[in-house]
């Protein structure tokens, strides 16, 4: 199976996703954690990357597809992919699909947690005052839910449009948002 969680930064994505590899034994696919991963390495990728989110903007669409494909191998031998923060926009959807068909595979069910935006702004202050994430400053997180709220909602009657979509109130506690997830997906 592979599975989109879709929702604005700080929605719990990341929680759930953590949850379902341990339950299930997919692979999570997290473009931030692999974007985190690169400016750890001190690459010049790594680098750029820390620039583009300490701006608060996206890094380009060919970085992100490139680091998914070089995943989807490992992906596969688990039996699946838990796809947390990509696709965040139509070019990189279409990318997906067409990544995915070339290999028999498709996205089989995207779960969008429908969160407030004044409760992602808490919760990525006080993120930010736990782990110290640059890229959770509550000043450049506004900047990155305007991003998504302009580039990356417009994915919605994408996958609506291919009957995949899910919509679960992304508002309660982690239990109560994992069952709402389980019974989605079967």
């Amino acid at each position: 199976m592979n599975l989109i969680l879709f929702g604005p930064p700080a929605a719990g994505k990341g929680t759930q996703a953590k949850r379902l590899v341990e339950e299930r034994g997919m692979i999570q696919l997290s473009t931030g954690d692999m974007l985190r991963a690169a400016i750890a390495s001190g690459s010049d990728l790594g680098l750029k990357v820390k620039d583009v989110l300490a701006r608060g903007d996206l890094v380009t669409d060919d970085i992100v597809i490139a680091l998914i494909e070089d995943r989807l191998p490992e992906a596969e031998a688990a039996g699946g992919a838990i796809f947390d923060g990509f696709p965040r926009n139509v070019a990189q959807a279409e990318a997906l699909d067409a990544m995915l068909a070339k290999r028999g595979a498709q996205i089989d069910r995207v779960v969008r947690l429908k969160v407030d935006d004044k409760a992602l702004t808490d919760r990525i202050a006080k993120r930010f005052a736990d782990q110290g994430r640059p890229d959770d400053n509550p000043e450049t997180f506004k900047d990155r839910l305007g991003v998504y709220n302009g580039q990356t909602a417009p994915l919605l009657p994408y996958y609506e449009a291919q009957g995949k979509l899910t919509e679960i109130d992304g508002m309660g506690d982690i239990a109560t948002v994992a069952a709402a997830i389980d019974r989605a997906l079967g």
